[in-house]
């Protein structure tokens, strides 16, 4: 039987990804999706995004990778719902206990 040879990596198809950035100024979270996690990392720092220019600088504290922008975009609302806040949080704290990580160490690191 044949393997088969699949490395996501590699893979030519387009990832879209859901994304969750901490200001450092005020450290509230900001939500979004992007085919470009790094560009739009780097956009969200050098003031290019319009809805966060006045909250930098940011860390990535969380993302998810999508095979399709629709899926992204709905996860992207889920996370600012109420539920996926909570969602957010409870995958925070669990991370933290399984690093032996404080919050705060985790913020600024």
């Amino acid at each position: 039987m044949g393997s088969l040879s699949v490395d996501p990596v590699r893979d030519k198809k387009q990832m879209f990804y859901t994304y969750v950035l901490r200001s450092a100024r005020d450290g509230k979270w900001y939500t979004g999706t992007t085919n470009n996690l790094r560009k739009r990392f780097q956009e969200h720092n050098n003031g290019k995004v319009i809805s966060t220019k006045n909250r930098r600088p940011f860390k990535l504290i969380y993302y998810e990778a999508c095979i399709n922008k629709q899926d992204a975009k709905l996860r992207e609302k889920y996370l600012k719902s109420g539920m996926g806040k909570r969602y957010l949080k409870n995958r925070m704290e669990r991370f933290l206990s399984l690093t032996g990580l404080t919050p705060l160490e985790m913020l600024i690191s």
